[in-house]
């Protein structure tokens, strides 16, 4: 044992137990160096150093300096599963509702840092070509969801997405409008807050289908005024007697 390092005398054989030591040691702290994490884990600094590179290889942890912290995926699967575990009995219909309503796609999104995640989808089927999934994470910019977000953000009552709303105007309404991929267009507004997170849902559907108009906005707003009405009444404080 080279001098300095901890004896490996208790500490759990298992590969995966030792990783799971290694991503608990995070919940102290956001950020912590190779020495933090050898110290709180118990486990040698190289044999630290290894599973660190490791995670931050997968995308598990990330690293600036020389200090280490969660990554991206990571929290992707968080969000995911705070949303399925809290919301599966109550959202997805809402959703699927709404795609029979509009025979477009609908997707599900977050607002992380700078990106939209994407929670869940509905009618990929109606849309081959338009190849996105659940754990997604799109640019916020390029896309309709995370410009209704960023513009409710920003306190702005108005979200417009491209140049070609129906009016020929700006539209003051919440909803974002405009193409999502080629040949597609999309509508998106803001659904409410996800534990502090900002949550949003969209429509897609092909150019000559999808108009920005009222008739196709409604069924949107509506479905959003669903689950966020939902979202509030899930996070209320339960009153005792």
């Amino acid at each position: 044992m080279r001098n300095g390092e901890a004896s490996e005398r208790g500490l759990p054989a298992s590969t995966l137990d030792r990783l799971s030591l290694v991503l608990d040691s995070f919940r102290s702290a956001p950020r912590l160096s190779l020495t933090d994490v050898s110290r709180c884990t118990g486990i040698p600094r190289t044999s630290t150093y290894r599973m660190l590179e490791h995670l931050v290889r997968m995308g598990w942890l990330r690293r600036r300096g020389v200090e280490y912290g969660l990554g991206d995926k990571l929290a992707e699967i968080g969000a995911l599963s705070l949303y399925q575990n809290r919301f599966d009995r109550v959202v997805p219909p809402l959703l699927r509702e709404l795609h029979s309503v509009t025979g477009h796609v609908v997707h599900l999104g977050v607002l992380d840092g700078t990106h939209v995640l994407y929670l869940d989808k509905v009618g990929g089927g109606a849309a081959p070509d338009l190849h996105t999934r659940i754990g997604d994470r799109i640019p916020a910019q390029s896309s309709t969801i995370g410009k209704a977000l960023l513009a409710a953000v920003r306190g702005s009552a108005t979200a417009v997405a491209g140049d070609r709303p129906a009016s020929g105007g700006t539209h003051r309404s919440g909803v974002a409008y405009g193409t999502c991929a080629a040949g597609f267009e999309c509508i998106g507004v803001r659904v409410g807050s996800l534990d502090g997170a900002e949550l949003g849902l969209s429509v897609s559907g092909p150019a000559n289908r999808l108009k920005f108009d009222h008739r196709h906005a409604a069924p949107v707003r509506m479905a959003a005024a669903a689950i966020g009405q939902y979202l509030d009444l899930a996070s209320a404080p339960r009153q005792t007697a």
